[in-house]
């Protein structure tokens, strides 16, 4: 084979390479169902049946009356791992059942953290563990609603970033007890501004 011929077949070769190479996917929503969570994600939450949830489970806290308190104090909390892109910004909401009040609980507020997670200016924030969190806080009637996880009620501000693409750990802490949810979304598109519509979000 002469040096043309030779140049001409690896020209051919990184053509059809060219070709076969897919762009790179675009991050897709995360949608989290409790009742696929193993009893080892469970902390103090219980499984409880509702027709209403996926899979006909969602994740619960009895209700005693008492006070909970937000991170870095661990009170009942549920934790599970998603698999995430870095620089692209996510919100997060979470279905959530508001349970009857009782004592100082009215059942309607959650806590979220993430690991590697990171605000605009590439600061670390609402890392498990710490006091810098998303609050979900829910309507005070009874009864399922989609809660955004806001910074200080600030939905503006409650965008959430990863330093790097992989796997993170979510860590969702009861803020009442008497609160449940049956599913997390982590969206990077579809519900960036407003909540889902429906009651289950597929996957």
């Amino acid at each position: 084979m002469t040096v043309v011929s030779g140049l001409l077949a690896l020209a051919v070769v990184s053509v059809v390479a060219a070709q076969d190479q897919k762009p790179a996917a675009a991050s897709a929503e995360i949608v989290v169902y409790t009742f696929e969570l193993p009893r080892s994600a469970l902390f103090e939450f219980e499984v409880w049946s509702d027709s209403n949830s996926p899979g006909g489970k969602m994740a619960g806290t009895p209700n005693t009356g008492d006070q909970l308190h937000p991170p870095p104090e661990e009170d009942p909390h549920v934790r599970f791992k998603v698999t995430v892109q870095s620089g692209v910004p996510y919100r997060c909401w979470v279905h959530m059942k508001v349970g009857a009040p009782k004592g100082f609980s009215k059942a309607n507020r959650l806590y979220v953290q993430f690991s590697d997670a990171v605000d605009a200016r590439n600061k670390e924030i609402l890392k498990p563990g710490t006091a810098s969190y998303l609050t979900a806080q829910g309507p005070t009637q009874q009864g399922w609603k989609w809660v955004g996880c806001d910074a200080d009620g600030k939905p503006s501000e409650s965008l959430v970033y990863f330093r790097t693409s992989g796997e993170v750990l979510v860590h969702v802490q009861a803020g009442m007890e008497g609160v449940a949810f049956d599913q997390f979304v982590l969206s990077p598109a579809q519900f960036l501004e407003k909540p889902p519509s429906d009651a289950i979000v597929k996957k």
